[in-house]
């Protein structure tokens, strides 16, 4: 008896021997990240910082390689038709969700049509309004049976559009066109991002999420290209504060930050050299004035709003020449657009510009007898605070009082997708895709999700729609300049910064490729140890 006891002793410490081995073996990824995610439904989610972990759990049609370029993911190839408008994909016979299930062409139809029905609450529906019936269907006029998908079969998915659409195939690459399992939405509700519950088609399985903490994604062994995944579990850790961050990889606790305090970065540009990683990126940095609130809804309250920032000075000085001053809504580079629109009073002098903001206001019945009063929103960030911070004192200069409000990132952009009340709030804006329409419909009239400024321009939307319907694109970008042309001239959005992408990134992170869009999927990248 005694025997057999030793035996089996021996054999538990052989087991947790082993089972230690295997724990060491494992790699894994610590990956800092912008703020929490509001939520993990990809048909409900609007920011980077959720798509970041989205594209690690999930695979769409196509994806983005580690250049952002677009390369075949569940679909292996694609045809069109010679009108442009008939998509037909076809699927990988290996593709499988999570639990064993395969990818079908008839998982496709249900998330498209999930996303767009009404009763989902997509706010971020509307970027996939190219695809025929889309734009019925969402606002309830059209049952989901009639949007433009179809699957012949199993293994073929169609999508018909509206008109011919130049991005459509990078529109393909974003968070709104990832499939969802359909029997677990169906048999868990709103409770299938749940990790107990979550079955996903990605690289990646939800494998733990505790707010404000940590999420935990596990490499998913039925990815069909899970051989070249070198990664083993990613664990995003939410950092607001980016100087938690910047100390925690300083320490080798994390292998990257999704972003860089700037009133530090003399500093980290000295001590840590290559791993800083500044590239430009499609985005806008922006504060979004309520348009239809009685103190704000003269323009030229918000033209002289605009014209008093010095923007050269806050991308100087606030952000240490990471970021480029704006004077446009659409980024410049940006595809489709050989030519934007832009404020006149950019070649101003700062001094004239001041004093025309001054006028501007004195006419709208401000002065010193009457101040204008205003609030900064922003989601908590030592550099969204330094920006509101330096903006407040070139405001005052024209007899402007500013006060402000500062929440986390997630309740911060869930207020203002929900209507809440404010003047003036901080957002920023990432391009989907390369074409300057991702930039202007934010503000179109019936783009709920992303019109924080509840703006509304007939003449503004009536353009929008003339250039969705137009297929040749010298036309098409100036119907496009046109809109932009108003948009500077009414603001409902104070464009400030033209982004540049801020990581960090470890010597031991192989495989990060800076690119445009800033798109780093956790399945290209190893660890060296």
């Amino acid at each position: 008896m005694t025997g057999k006891l030793i035996r089996l002793a021996a054999g538990a410490a052989l087991a947790a021997l082993l089972a230690s081995a295997a724990a060491a073996a494992e790699v894994t990824y610590m990956r800092g990240n912008d703020s929490d995610p509001e939520t993990l439904d990809q048909h409900k989610t609007s920011t980077v910082s959720e798509a970041n972990i989205l594209r690690d759990l999930y695979e769409g049609l196509v994806v983005q390689d580690p250049a952002a370029e677009v390369v075949p993911g569940v679909a292996t190839d694609w045809q069109v038709s010679d009108d442009g408008r008939l998509w037909t994909f076809s699927l990988r016979e290996d593709a499988r969700w999570s639990n064993g299930d395969a990818v079908k062409a008839e998982d496709f139809v249900y998330s498209l049509r999930r996303i767009l029905t009404p009763e989902t609450g997509a706010k971020y529906a509307t970027i996939l309004y190219p695809i025929k019936n889309a734009e019925a269907v969402h606002a309830g006029d059209m049952a989901p049976e009639e949007l433009g998908v179809a699957a012949p079969d199993s293994q073929t998915l169609q999508i018909t559009l509206e008109n011919r659409t130049s991005y459509f195939l990078e529109l393909l690459t974003h968070q709104t066109a990832l499939p969802v399992h359909p029997a677990s939405v169906e048999a868990h509700g709103t409770d299938f991002v749940r990790p107990e519950n979550m079955v996903t088609n990605g690289a990646y399985t939800l494998a733990e999420f505790t707010p404000n903490d940590k999420i935990v994604l596990s490499k998913s062994d039925t990815f069909h290209d899970a051989d070249n995944v070198a990664i083993d579990r990613v664990v995003y850790i939410p950092f607001e504060d980016r100087s938690a961050c910047l100390r925690r990889f300083e320490a080798g606790e994390v292998h990257s930050c999704s972003d860089i305090p700037t009133e530090q970065m003399a500093y980290v540009k000295d001590k840590l050299g290559d791993a800083v990683r500044i590239a430009p990126y499609l985005g806008i940095y922006y504060y979004a004035v309520k348009a239809d609130k009685p103190k704000l809804a003269d323009i030229r309250i918000r033209q002289a709003l605009s014209m008093a920032i010095d923007r050269e000075f806050v991308a100087e000085e606030i952000w240490a020449g990471a970021m480029l001053p704006a004077y446009a809504f659409v980024p410049p580079g940006i595809g489709n657009y050989p030519q934007g629109a832009s404020a006149d009073y950019k070649d101003m002098d700062p001094l004239d510009r001041e004093d025309r903001a001054k006028e501007l206001l004195e006419a709208a019945g401000h002065g010193p007898d009457n101040p204008l009063v205003v609030e900064i929103r922003y989601n908590t960030s030592e550099n969204h605070q330094n920006t509101a911070t330096a903006i407040a004192d070139m405001w005052k200069a024209i007899g402007v009082t500013t006060t402000f409000v500062n929440v986390d990132g997630a309740s911060h952009y869930a207020y203002l997708r929900d209507k809440g009340d404010f003047d003036i709030a901080r957002a920023g804006w990432i391009g989907d895709y390369s074409d300057p329409q991702n930039f202007l419909f934010l503000v179109k009239s019936d783009n709920s999700g992303f019109n924080y400024a509840n703006y509304a321009n007939p003449e503004y939307d009536a353009l929008l729609d003339e250039a969705a319907e137009t297929s040749d694109l010298d036309a098409r970008a100036e119907i496009l300049r046109q809109a932009e042309e108003i948009f500077m001239r009414d603001l409902p959005y104070i464009p400030l910064l033209f982004y540049s992408s801020l990581n960090l990134v470890s010597d031991r992170l192989q495989g990060w490729q800076d690119n445009l869009q800033n798109v780093h999927g956790s399945r290209w990248l190893s660890l060296a140890p």
